[in-house]
């Protein structure tokens, strides 16, 4: 069974994978009588064929309703009569089951995931019901500015990509999804080989590994090796999608496909963001809502991916703002072209990267999250001291060169009244 242990400030690190191929993180933190744990399947929603996308979303609403063994009720009596919390969710780039309990209890909520994750039972009604309420909010997000300008950014820069679709999919591929699909994607994707978990708390690293080997370790692997999903290219072709929508304020987002977190250009991206977009002292706010008065809300964010990742600037801004919006927008974006931060820019931009990156890491449910997801997207424990210290080592020339290389033109997405979306087009 390889092992290995990395010393990391102010914790160890230990990482051990089983003999089925399972990879067990476990931190030992005895400052509260709490154990956290997150179990992450390597099957978000890069993994969906695209007729199927929402498959992962609803299968993570579904999976804690019902096992071969205990029914719906019976599930939340077991978890609410020891006060634990227990959860699945989906993403881009995985599954997770997350589990908190007081250390008395955790072997029992252990168990209790073990059999969720190995033999859900997808109780037909329970299908039906969670389908239905992923058709809500669906259709509820079609009422929302914001959620329409992203969803219409990302189709146009994601094109095939799985990426292009929102987490919940769509209508129309929602509709469709069934009892058999979401079978067909346990059995493929839920397996020992394909599986992080992630475990901080008051337990020490033998007594975890042993736990999970008591719950998981006579699961094994089908002989068939997982399917490998091929995802599209990504070419990048600039353009601007625009909604008319009679709409209190406009929303206007620009977007540029940028490195996923595996490139070396990472760090000074996530830098980038944080002096742009991040808090009442960023340029963005400063600039174009105190000084200008522009902005309603103005921001930027540019997510870690396992693939080509967006970085977005947005405002929310009054309709006949929105021209001025878009102007304002890129010419803040622009700037960190021409323009080098200064040494003072980016060390304050350090300091608040690397102050939230601490903070994130708190609490045992945050160790957790953070190893297993590194560990999930392949960047290894290691990272968390590879990412500060990339960080450290960003200049402002370095800086200026990577807005350089993904900073060029831009996509763009306007949703707000037909006046002042009519006005942008004839102008532009």
């Amino acid at each position: 069974m390889p092992q290995n242990v990395t010393a990391l400030p102010q914790q160890i690190i230990h990482r051990t994978v089983l003999d089925n191929g399972i990879v067990v993180i476990v931190v030992e933190n005895s400052a509260a009588d709490i154990i956290a744990s997150r179990l992450f399947i390597r099957a978000g929603s890069q993994w969906e064929p695209r007729e199927k996308a929402g498959l992962s979303h609803l299968l993570s609403t579904v999976i804690t309703k019902g096992t071969a063994q205990l029914s719906s009720l019976e599930i939340a009596e077991r978890i609410e009569s020891v006060g634990a919390n227990l959860s699945a969710d989906a993403s881009t780039d995985y599954f997770l089951l997350s589990l908190k309990t007081v250390s008395a209890d955790w072997s029992e909520i252990l168990q209790l995931a073990g059999q969720m994750l190995r033999s859900p039972s997808f109780p037909e009604a329970e299908v039906e019901l969670e389908r239905h309420l992923t058709l809500q909010d669906i259709r509820s997000q079609k009422e929302q500015p914001f959620s329409i300008a992203f969803e219409q950014l990302r189709q146009v820069m994601y094109q095939d990509h799985p990426y292009a679709v929102s987490i919940l999919g769509t209508e129309a591929t929602a509709s469709r999804l069934n009892r058999a699909d979401l079978e067909l994607h346990h059995q493929t994707y839920f397996r020992p080989d394909n599986m992080v978990i992630s475990i901080a708390g008051r337990v020490t690293p033998e007594q975890a590994v042993e736990q999970v080997k008591q719950v998981f370790g006579d699961w094994q692997s089908p002989a068939t090796p997982l399917p490998i999903q091929p995802l599209p290219s990504i070419v990048s072709q600039p353009s601007q999608v625009v909604t008319p929508q009679e709409t209190q304020q406009s929303i206007v987002m620009l977007g540029y496909l940028a490195s996923p977190v595996q490139a070396q250009d990472y760090a000074a991206l996530k830098l980038l963001n944080t002096y742009l977009g991040n808090g009442l002292s960023s340029r963005l706010f400063v600039e174009l809502r105190e000084k200008r008065g522009l902005a309603y809300d103005v921001s930027a964010f540019y997510p870690t991916r396992q693939s080509a990742s967006t970085f977005v600037v947005y405002m929310g801004t009054a309709p006949e703002n929105t021209e001025t919006a878009l102007v304002g927008l890129s010419t803040e974006v622009e700037r960190l072209c021409s323009t080098p931060l200064s040494p003072d820019e980016l060390q304050t931009a350090k300091n608040k990267l690397l102050g939230q990156y601490a903070l994130g890491k708190q609490t045992n449910a945050q160790l957790a999250q953070t190893y297993g997801w590194y560990e999930t997207l392949g960047l290894g424990i290691e990272f968390d001291t590879q990412f500060q210290q990339d960080v450290a080592n960003v200049t402002p020339e370095m800086a200026q060169a990577v807005a350089r290389l993904y900073f060029l033109e831009p996509y763009v997405s306007v949703v707000g009244p037909a006046e002042a979306i009519n006005k942008l087009m004839a102008d532009s």
